[in-house]
């Protein structure tokens, strides 16, 4: 099985322009996350897709590997299969599993790429798997850059929303949880996304994962055991730094 890292990252993003390269520890976020997920012994090979030539060179200048995509992307993972393509024309073979890690999930562990892999490598049927962590505070659970997600009685996801659901009255009887952006893809599954048609609640919630659940098919939701936070407004860089920094 050949597996490839993607880390999807750009610079124009509307809540938090110029993120990937926003410094945590005086080093741009995305060079955190790509030291992080080349640790990992389940990838093959990891690359950076990016439309931004400064993220494109920044890649290049600690030793990293990139691939400059369109700009007209809208999701991650169609930004995802442009790379895939052009890696794969590159290399002159193809990979069996495709690995998303978003650029602005700068505590990734190498663990957590196992954590999400391990389940399609065991069961053949799944195509697509997302991992799941517990939000731990109203706060995070009222916050709109939050993903949330609601699972059914499989471990499948039933939806993703950017709203507090389940229903808030309901918080201290049912898990309130959110999506960690940790996904692989069997490859042929991604190629396939990209030819589905966008869903109006893919584009209302603005996740990908609607246009899977839209199109009937399964996301698969795996439990990490590891704590996460995606940073999408400087204020959410500020708390990542004091978790990082705690931790050195």
């Amino acid at each position: 099985m050949k597996v490839l890292g993607l880390i999807p990252a750009r610079m124009g993003s509307s809540r938090f322009p110029g993120k990937p390269m926003a410094k945590i520890l005086g080093k741009p976020m995305i060079g955190h996350v790509y030291e992080n997920v080349i640790q990992s012994k389940s990838l093959d090979s990891t690359y950076v897709a990016t439309c931004d030539k400064e993220i494109f060179d920044y890649i290049l200048s600690i030793g990293g590997n990139a691939v400059m995509t369109s700009s007209a992307h809208e999701r991650a993972s169609d930004r995802c299969a442009e790379a895939l393509l052009a890696i794969e024309k590159e290399k002159g073979f193809q990979y069996d599993i495709i690995v998303m890690i978003q650029g602005d999930e700068p505590m990734t562990k190498s663990e957590m790429i196992d954590e999400a892999i391990n389940p399609m490598l065991s069961d053949k049927s799944i195509k697509i798997v997302n991992l799941l962590a517990p939000i731990e505070s109203l706060e995070e659970f009222e916050d709109r850059n939050c993903i949330k997600v609601v699972c059914d009685l499989n471990g499948n996801a039933i939806y993703f929303s950017r709203e507090p659901i389940p229903t808030r009255s309901k918080t201290n009887s049912i898990d309130m949880q959110k999506q960690v952006c940790i996904i692989p893809f069997v490859r042929n599954f991604l190629i396939e996304y990209t030819k589905l048609v966008p869903t109006p609640l893919e584009i209302a919630e603005s996740v990908d994962m609607m246009r899977v659940l839209e199109h009937g098919f399964k996301v698969k939701m795996i439990p990490t055991n590891y704590k996460s936070y995606a940073v999408d407004t400087p204020e959410d860089l500020v708390r990542v730094e004091k978790i990082l920094s705690s931790n050195i």
